[in-house]
């Protein structure tokens, strides 16, 4: 057990004088009511009274009452018991590409929205970690910076879609925008998760000049091609409406690899939902292998202890005073 406020236990020498000045008043007798008579001789005979005894418990009690307020004041403490925390100390950018391709019906319901919600499932697995949402089509921008509020980036996460801007497929600007937003940070490990399914066609960042900025600053990139292999259905308007077309998949898997190498990272191919999943999976299990561990007391206020003590001190005088030692005037 230690004390908070330490120097408010030099209070307690208050006590001294106190008691002091009470023994002084008792031994010159002047608390004391009298009364003179003739003679002491009837009185000799008569035993001490238990009242006489008692009539210095209040007083005991009052002193009781003040150190144990003086120490309650001074905050006691206890920290026997220690609490372990993991935290990942990691930062980390979702870059997804929101291009009209990601309709594509190969995932469902469809590349998007899929990419979307096992994103978010991805989110709500890494409580400690800083996330932030970075989308790109023909322009790259950020759709939530760093945050620990998982309500909102879940939330800014389910507002994403196709269609916001230009289309097309600016790889590099998508990814540097997210290391623009990486290069600052202080955590441990800074980490950028690309998901992509086309060739690079538009932006004026190359997808390589990204990944060089992204390797100075100490980014890691996992790049992740979606689309089945082949072929897969997209819809497609037509004067009829909406129809949905087999058209062939392109992915620049080269292009992906590079990055990911040139940054420590690693690259991976999702064709259907649960590939996408388990690919999540795997980085979660990666990353998670950097953590912090601190170890720290966790303290227990013991002032009530006290209090109460104070509490039931000053009770016990009422009572005594009042109702055992009750006098009439």
């Amino acid at each position: 057990m230690f004390f908070e406020y330490p120097r408010l236990l030099f209070l307690l020498l208050l006590l001294i004088p106190l008691a002091a000045w009470y023994i002084y008043k008792e031994w010159k007798g002047k608390s004391s009511p009298s009364l003179q008579v003739s003679t002491l001789l009837p009185f000799k005979t008569t035993k001490g009274s238990f009242k006489k005894v008692l009539n210095h418990v209040p007083f005991a009690l009052r002193l009781i009452a003040l150190a144990a307020l003086i120490l309650a004041m001074a905050r006691p403490r206890s920290s026997s018991d220690y609490e372990t925390t993991t935290t990942e100390g990691i930062d980390i950018m979702l870059v997804i590409d929101v291009s009209s391709s990601m309709l594509a019906r190969d995932f469902h319901p469809d590349r998007i929205a899929a990419a979307k919600d096992i994103a978010i499932q991805f989110i709500a697995e890494r409580p400690t970690d800083r996330m932030g949402i970075v989308v790109f089509a023909g322009e790259s921008y950020t759709q939530c910076p760093l945050t620990t509020d998982r309500v909102t980036l879940i939330n800014m996460m389910k507002e994403v879609q196709t269609g916001w801007i230009e289309d097309g497929t600016a790889i590099g600007n998508g990814l540097a925008t997210a290391v623009a937003r990486l290069k600052d940070s202080d955590a441990v490990s800074r980490v950028a998760i690309l998901l992509t399914d086309g060739v690079n066609n538009r932006g004026e960042v190359t997808p390589l000049t990204a990944a060089e900025i992204a390797r100075t600053y100490g980014v890691r990139v996992y790049t992740i091609g979606v689309g089945a292999r082949g072929m897969a259905p997209y819809p497609v308007m037509t004067p009829y409406g909406v129809q949905i077309q087999q058209m062939p998949v392109e992915i620049d898997e080269e292009l992906l690899e590079q990055i990911a190498e040139m940054t420590g990272g690693e690259y991976f191919r999702a064709t259907d939902n649960t590939k996408l999943m388990s690919i999540y999976s795997q980085i979660n299990k990666m990353e998670k292998s950097k953590t912090l561990v601190d170890s720290f007391p966790v303290y227990k206020e013991l002032f009530m202890f006290f209090a109460l003590t104070a509490l039931l001190a000053l009770a016990l005088e009422f009572l005594i005073r009042w109702i055992v030692l009750r006098r009439i005037p």
